[in-house]
């Protein structure tokens, strides 16, 4: 009885422990979430929380295009906008410490569609790299 016992209190404690735990699709979704809402609320202290410091963004505007991505957003926020966009995480992979996510930000007129690259560093999931696109509506 007395083994018994203590076998239950070590599997009570073991799976409480692992409940406890966030698992890496939760973490990777608020990085994600940080990103979404920080740019759509123009609030550059909640969007840098989601990105390494030398994230790269490359996009394709009048031509080719490679910059820091906190300097390009902290450069374009204007503070006290809030942006009329719907943000929704498309789908997201994980293999080990990597990750990739679709995402897209939805515009009265326009979506964006983000592809982002992230690394589990020192054990907080980061942005290291976004390419995006931009798809017009159809009137």
């Amino acid at each position: 009885m007395k083994n018994t016992l203590i076998l239950f209190i070590i599997f009570m404690t073991s799976t409480t422990a692992t409940f406890a735990q966030i698992s890496d699709r939760e973490l990777v979704e608020n990085t994600l979430t940080n990103y979404m809402e920080g740019g759509k609320n123009n609030d550059f202290t909640t969007l840098k929380k989601a990105f390494h410091n030398t994230a790269t963004m490359k996009f394709i505007g009048d031509q080719y295009t490679e910059v820091n991505a906190l300097e390009f957003f902290e450069e374009k926020m204007i503070k006290g906008t809030v942006i009329d966009r719907t943000n929704r995480i498309h789908d997201i992979s994980i293999s080990g410490n990597a990750a990739s996510a679709r995402l897209e930000l939805e515009y009265p007129t326009f979506t964006y569609i983000d592809y982002m690259s992230l690394l589990k560093i020192e054990g907080e999931w980061k942005i290291v790299s976004k390419i995006f696109s931009k798809r017009e509506k159809e009137n």
